[in-house]
């Protein structure tokens, strides 16, 4: 694998809810997996990542749980805990531990939306958030991948503390992560990287 890796942010991200196949799966899903019972001060994060790697290549990656740990920053001691083989699809939780600026903590979440090659959604049901609506979507563009991650969050902090604190370590972690995959699948990564964010309403019909 080689060739060019850029990152992209920008525009309006739609919180992505679940689809009728989502629905229609029969596993009972955290309440939050409907935007209508999200929390208030939901924020957003929006990046994009063209990879110069088939589709076929780079969904698989994503889809394994534990391929986290070699695309999450060292500093936060960050550990798959439910044992491998993961059988991914609407209703899996996944069990992690980790080291938030230096506090251990656990974290569980729940895959809410599973369309194998398209996207998924993991949300957070146990951990540092009040809400963490985290959705992956995969697009075959040419010989490459479009990948672009759409994160709603809110949490119990402050203004303050999402300028000087919340918002820096995820951006932080989302640029490493963006910095490994441009090298495990060949690339490069630029120096001022475009964000989308800001306060965001969940979607009503």
């Amino acid at each position: 694998m080689g060739g060019r890796v850029g990152i992209r942010g920008g525009g309006v991200a739609e919180a992505g809810g679940m689809t009728e196949n989502d629905a229609a799966s029969g596993v009972k899903l955290d309440r939050r997996a409907d935007p209508a019972n999200w929390p208030g001060g939901v924020r957003r994060l929006m990046r994009e990542q063209y990879l110069r790697a088939p589709l076929d290549e780079v969904f698989p990656f994503f889809a394994d749980a534990h391929n986290l740990e070699a695309i999450t920053p060292a500093v936060l001691r960050f550990n798959v805990l439910t044992p491998k083989p993961i059988e991914m699809g609407v209703g899996a939780r996944i069990e992690y531990k980790l080291s938030l600026r230096g506090f251990p903590m656990k974290w569980r979440t729940q895959i809410v939306a599973w369309e194998p090659g398209v996207r998924f959604v993991d949300l957070q049901v146990k951990g540092p958030y009040r809400l963490w609506h985290h959705e992956h979507t995969f697009q075959q563009v040419g010989d490459g991948t479009l990948c672009r991650d759409i994160v709603h969050y809110s949490h119990w902090g402050t203004a303050l503390g999402e300028r000087l604190l919340v918002r820096p370590d995820i951006e932080g972690i989302f640029d490493y992560r963006y910095a490994e995959m441009a090298m495990l699948f060949g690339g490069w990564v630029p120096d001022e990287p475009v964000r989308s964010g800001g306060s965001a309403r969940p979607a009503t019909a």
